[in-house]
């Protein structure tokens, strides 16, 4: 991939990220897809809900091209302690989740990963850049940029209509 120059990256497949198992993934492999992105955790109040539909909206439309991209994070109330094997086993056992799950991240703040940083300013929220809470969502088109942000509140079922239409499928 050419070096980024002085821009500032333009969309999301500009960045390579790490995979739970240390792997860099470049997220230029989804141009194309429509991404769901999600701070997530195994042990938030939220997890239940948000793993469970997010599970069922990827098992619907992954072959129409969508893709649900998974950052643990640990910052808030210390709900995501578990390493990334952990992570792991916990999404795809008890949730089956199918969906690729990163390498545990920040989200805000000095360290919080390139990523994120893009994302947030690409979308702030109600209440400004930061991530308020687990399971924030952002939708981006398949050209890599941020359509729309979701709170952490917001339930995944919610977001499928604004999915279908990035993705161009007939509404029943």
């Amino acid at each position: 991939m050419a070096s980024q120059s002085e821009n500032a990256p333009q969309s999301v497949h500009f960045f390579t990220v790490k995979d739970a198992k240390g792997d860099d993934v470049d997220l230029s492999k989804y141009k194309g897809k429509v991404l769901l992105i999600v701070n997530v955790a195994s042990k938030c109040g939220l997890t239940k809900t948000n793993y469970t539909e997010l599970t069922e909206l990827y098992d619907k439309y992954k072959t129409q091209g969508l893709e649900i991209l998974a950052f643990p994070c640990n910052q808030f109330g210390e709900e995501e302690p578990g390493s990334n094997e952990e992570i792991m086993e916990f999404a795809c056992t008890r949730f089956k989740a199918e969906f690729p799950i990163f390498n545990k991240v920040d989200v805000n703040g000095d360290n919080a990963a390139p990523i994120y940083k893009f994302l947030k300013s690409s979308k702030g929220g109600i209440f400004g850049d930061s991530i308020k809470w687990n399971f924030s969502k952002f939708l981006v088109d398949k050209d890599g940029h941020v359509v729309d942000r979701y709170a952490p509140t917001t339930p995944p079922h919610s977001i499928e209509k604004d999915i279908k239409k990035l993705l161009e499928v007939e509404t029943a």
